[in-house]
């Protein structure tokens, strides 16, 4: 990359001592499973969170947006912290903030409430998922990076595969609080054991200050995109405050992008952006996040609120995605060793585009669950290859002093993704449906209320896949630029 030095890594501590880089991995990925778990049961439990409270459908996408949004903006000052003040100081901060938030979740009495709370769980999942992959990176030599990043992905995957089941299961038999409580026990065992695996090192960085502009510059900018976004299922696309949502976000960009190149210490370094593969990698990154993420919040909403699930049947329907995740993370590792990262991240969006247009092809109200199956267990091929070969890609090589912002950075694209994916996809698929059947989509039960209603829906979800899988392609287009631009420098 562009302008970086050659990493220089300590000597390994003796295997099976505080230190030790499986020690390291095992911390770090027991944490990601909590987190990862996190958001994969509340997005089955939402239905009855939203019943509980009788909220309304901006209430219902702020649950899971808020969340998103302060993770997104948040992520990037504890990636600098981080760099500033060491990695793991941080990281046990981030799992005692995260451990107490879901505690106060169960205790919500508004729906309001827990889109506040779900904000000081998102500070606590930025610390985590700032150091994170940073962490593993200066644990591993390369030689087995690749191999680590495999099974640190798994973890997520291993979330996304329990997570759906366990939050259906939760909601069903103790009640929706209990998806946020259970997170205060596994919270406290990784907090524990964090504190022994993790050993105490020096800050990478000794140089301090953070672009308090920057960070409020992509708070009001995504804010204004995504309050705008989420108005779009009450009051149409031409609503003023739908306009002047995206506006805000469209005068903000550029003036984002000045202030960041005098900015001293910026949020976006865009002096990396002159490296062209780690451009592309970063586009990709972003494509490939607004592509793929909307999918399972999508398909456990369909089956409940299109075929009328109970929520343990739409976890449990979803959970081939999630299940073919962890294979295909798990050996990308050992296949990132023959093919490299690069090219392993054109197979995995290209799987992800082809997943996107097989549920375009067969979507509908009475669709066979095995032909829905079918892509989803593609899309879980795409996501588990694509998640550990793009980071090995975009952090193999860094110095450790780079580590912490640059993973930030690469985390604020995809989160950016990820919001941008499930703002866009609730509006798209509300969007064909009548606004006084709304509220019944995002509570699950359209398919008891309204026929019609469900069949418009169809149609909102058909919009919504196309929509994924032409950003899907792209993404293709932007991994071949990436592995082109590396081979030829």
């Amino acid at each position: 990359m562009t302008g970086t030095t050659p990493a220089v890594r300590r000597p390994e501590p003796a295997a099976g001592r505080p230190g030790d880089p499986w020690w390291t991995l095992s911390a770090v990925s027991l944490a990601s499973v909590l987190t990862g778990l996190g958001g994969n049961t509340l997005n089955v439990a939402l239905p009855s969170v939203v019943r509980h409270f009788h909220a309304g459908p901006v209430a219902a996408n702020w649950m899971l947006l808020a969340f998103m949004l302060a993770n997104t903006v948040l992520i990037v000052v504890f990636g600098r912290f981080a760099d500033m003040f060491g990695r793991r100081a941080m990281y046990l901060s981030g799992l005692g903030a995260y451990t107490f938030a879901s505690l106060l979740l169960g205790f919500a009495p508004t729906a309001w409430t827990v889109v506040g709370l779900r904000v000081l769980q998102a500070a606590g999942g930025a610390m985590l998922l700032a150091n994170s992959a940073a962490i593993v990176t200066d644990a591993f030599p390369r030689e087995r990076l690749g191999r680590a990043m495999g099974v640190y992905t798994a973890s997520f995957s291993i979330a996304q595969l329990a997570g759906p089941t366990l939050g259906g299961y939760l909601t069903d038999a103790f009640g929706w609080r209990w998806v946020f409580w259970y997170n205060v026990p596994f919270g406290v065992l990784c907090l524990v054991w964090g504190a022994v695996a993790l050993r105490p090192v020096e800050a990478a960085s000794r140089e301090r200050g953070v672009d308090v502009p920057g960070n409020v510059l992509v708070l009001a900018g995504l804010g204004g995109l995504l309050f705008g976004l989420s108005q779009v299922n009450e009051r149409g696309w031409h609503s003023p405050a739908v306009l002047a949502g995206v506006a805000v976000f469209a005068v903000l960009l550029p003036v984002f992008l000045a202030v960041e190149r005098r900015a001293a210490r910026p949020v976006v370094d865009t002096a990396l952006f002159r490296d062209v593969p780690f451009a592309l990698g970063l586009l990709a990154t972003f494509l490939n996040a607004t592509a793929r993420m909307g999918a399972v919040v999508l398909l456990a909403l369909f089956f409940q609120s299109a075929q009328g699930d109970d929520p343990v049947t739409a976890g449990l329907k979803v959970l081939p995605m999630s299940a073919v995740a962890v294979l295909a993370s798990t050996g990308a590792g050992f296949l990132e060793n023959r093919v490299g990262a690069r090219t392993m991240t054109v197979a995995a969006t290209a799987l992800t585009t082809l997943g996107l247009l097989e549920l375009l092809a067969v979507i509908a109200r009475d669709v066979p669950y095995a032909a829905v199956a079918a892509g989803l267990m593609l899309l879980g091929a795409g996501s588990g290859t694509f998640l550990p070969s793009n980071a090995t890609a975009l952090l193999s090589g860094l110095p450790s002093h780079r580590l912490g912002i640059v993973n930030a950075m690469r985390l604020m694209v995809q989160n950016t993704g990820i919001v941008v994916s499930t703002a866009l996809a609730f509006s798209i698929i509300a969007g064909p449906v009548p606004a006084a059947l709304r509220a019944h989509v995002f509570a699950g039960d359209l398919s008891r209320v309204s026929g019609q209603g469900v069949q418009q829906l169809v149609v909102g979800y058909r919009y919504a896949l196309a929509c994924m899988a032409a950003l899907s392609a792209l993404a293709v287009l932007a991994c071949l630029g990436t592995r082109r631009a590396e081979r030829a420098r």
